[in-house]
């Protein structure tokens, strides 16, 4: 017979789900505030701390009332597990491999940094140490490997998992038993959208720190991101208007209020297309140009698609020579390029120390 399966796809936007039924869709903000009709949290919910669990805020329902699933899964409405195929998993693919496996989730993050060093750049440091010691009162028997993975350099993300009903059931009543009582002790007054999402951050090291004790078997995937976030277009909209409007102060501005509120919005999985990344490089670019001449790009060109173009194309030039390559060096055609599209020296440089951030620029 087969299993009854759900992967329950987390949203606080309207989408479209994927086709296939055993992805379901659930809202995780109570004000309803989508289109659709999806099922949204009216018992046994979190949903008013939505901005501080993000996900786990669905989690959380679903451990409370999904009870007839065999095989309970967490994504995201944007984010998937795929298989090698680069598709997302089949009902018969996910029985096949929790046959064999405890868990399936994400392929590790490798930083260059610690855990705990990484975390400390963008989050209250103290917040991740705060929860060690709720860890230590509560279930000391994970204190030690805490400890260890905070110092180590390695991490699960996105807090995406699909396993069967014991383990799920099992993981979320200890993750949610830290966590809460994290809550009650942490102060979040000042934190901007990004770090008052501390639940959901801690959450994707601790799933590694259960799985490790619990000597659970893993089953790593590579995650699908379909589609742009919504931010994220509105971001580059915004900044498109300034554009038109040569409005290169404002541009920045805008930019840099977003950019404080919401530093993941660079982010590979948030930016997909990269061309946020772009818009930066093109305001920087613009800055010092004024700064150093007087005018800049932007006075001749100010078509954000246009744009967007031309710096691609700049960008690929350039990633073809090591930085002590001289422009004079270039072919003639790269060189005419350059030229025609009124790519100053201060322009070269300046994605030169975008494309190569760790190398001496000649």
């Amino acid at each position: 017979m087969s299993k009854k399966i759900r992967i329950y796809a987390m949203t606080h936007k309207d989408f479209t789900p994927p086709q296939d039924a055993i992805y379901i869709p659930m809202q995780v903000r109570s004000d309803r505030q989508i289109e659709r009709e999806y099922p949204v949290m009216d018992a046994e919910d979190i949903s008013e701390f939505n901005p501080y669990y993000s996900e786990l805020t669905g989690m959380y329902r679903v451990f409370r009332t999904d009870n007839e699933s065999d095989i309970i899964g967490i994504c995201h409405y944007r984010r998937y597990l795929q298989n090698a195929a680069g598709r997302l998993f089949n009902a018969q693919q996910i029985e096949q491999i929790l046959s064999r496996y405890d868990v399936m989730t994400t392929k590790k993050v490798i930083l260059d940094h610690s855990y705990l060093e990484g975390f400390g750049g963008k989050h209250n440091r103290e917040d991740l140490l705060q929860t060690g010691r709720v860890i230590l009162e509560l279930t000391p028997n994970y204190y030690e490997e805490f400890e260890r993975v905070i110092h180590q350099n390695t991490t699960y993300f996105g807090n995406m998992i699909i396993t069967d009903r014991k383990h799920f059931m099992e993981y979320s009543l200890w993750l949610f038993t830290i966590l809460f009582e994290v809550h009650k002790r942490v102060d979040m007054t000042g934190y901007n959208d990004y770090q008052k999402r501390l639940f959901g951050f801690l959450s994707e090291l601790l799933l590694m720190v259960y799985i490790n004790v619990n000597r659970l078997s893993v089953y790593e995937c590579d995650v699908a991101v379909i589609g742009e976030k919504k931010e994220t277009a509105e971001t580059r909209k915004v900044i498109e208007e300034f554009f038109l409007k040569r409005d290169l102060e404002g541009a920045k501005a805008y930019f840099m209020e977003v950019y404080r509120k919401r530093p993941d919005i660079l982010m590979e999985a948030s930016d997909t297309l990269g061309e946020l990344k772009l818009c930066t490089q093109m305001l920087a670019t613009f800055a010092a140009e004024t700064e150093q001449t007087g005018k800049n790009y932007l006075e001749h060109e100010n078509r954000l698609s246009v744009l967007l173009l031309e710096f691609r194309e700049l960008n690929r030039i350039l990633l073809q020579y090591d930085t002590s390559v001289s422009v004079s060096d270039f072919t003639m055609e790269e060189q005419q390029w350059l030229l025609s599209n009124g790519r100053s020296p201060i322009a070269v440089d300046i994605a030169r120390m975008i494309l190569y951030p760790k190398e001496k620029i000649q």
